[in-house]
């Protein structure tokens, strides 16, 4: 690859991680469904199946979902420069803005625009989730198993928001029926496999 189209490319890949950063509103999660866009159906960087391993790994790797994906795609499209400019790209816009209203942040919250603004956007950040898990489903494969999981997890959500869970506690249950159902669909997977 050419000097010159390299940089082009790490350029490419800094502006489309900027213009995330500088769009998108409502953390990590928000800004899949926009990520996705970009980097599989604009840019054509990765695939749609690469999109989801790489968003799987993002979610068990420590650290915020959005960055560690713009990190991947970075590291896929230009190598450890391209996942250092990437990752920048996308956290530089929120660094200037947090920075900036941090100097006036209690006048800047007293005003009743901001919080009715604050408000609307709680709604267009949902809108933006349910975006990203109709645009992902497509990728995954739908079973049993993923059915239980998915009717778990919602209801566990609905439960902490009604009622007053202490996180502690949710915490060591889940883990606890994690590592139940990994042992129940391992020995049902080798009892499968016997036959």
């Amino acid at each position: 690859m050419k000097k010159d189209s390299y940089l082009k490319r790490l350029l490419t890949l800094f502006l489309t991680f900027l213009k995330v950063g500088a769009l998108t509103f409502g953390g990590g999660y928000a800004m899949i469904s926009i990520i996705e866009d970009e980097v599989t159906r604009k840019r054509k960087w990765i695939s749609e199946i690469e999109i989801l391993d790489i968003l799987a790994i993002s979610e068990t790797t420590p650290g915020p979902i959005a960055v560690n994906a713009a990190t991947y795609v970075g590291y896929k499209v230009g190598g450890v420069l391209g996942s250092i400019i990437a990752t920048l790209g996308l956290a530089l816009p929120s660094f200037i803005i947090i920075f900036v209203i941090s100097f006036f942040y209690k006048d800047f919250m007293q005003w009743q625009i901001i919080q009715a603004a604050f408000k609307g956007l709680k709604v267009g950040v949902v809108l933006l989730l349910l975006n990203a898990v109709m645009k992902l489903r497509k990728g995954v494969k739908v079973n049993f198993v993923g059915i239980v999981l998915f009717v778990i997890a919602l209801s566990v959500m609905i439960i902490t928001t009604i009622f007053t869970v202490s996180f502690k506690y949710l915490s060591l249950c889940l883990i606890l029926l994690g590592i139940i159902t990994g042992i129940v669909l391992t020995l049902l997977g080798k009892e499968g496999d016997k036959e």
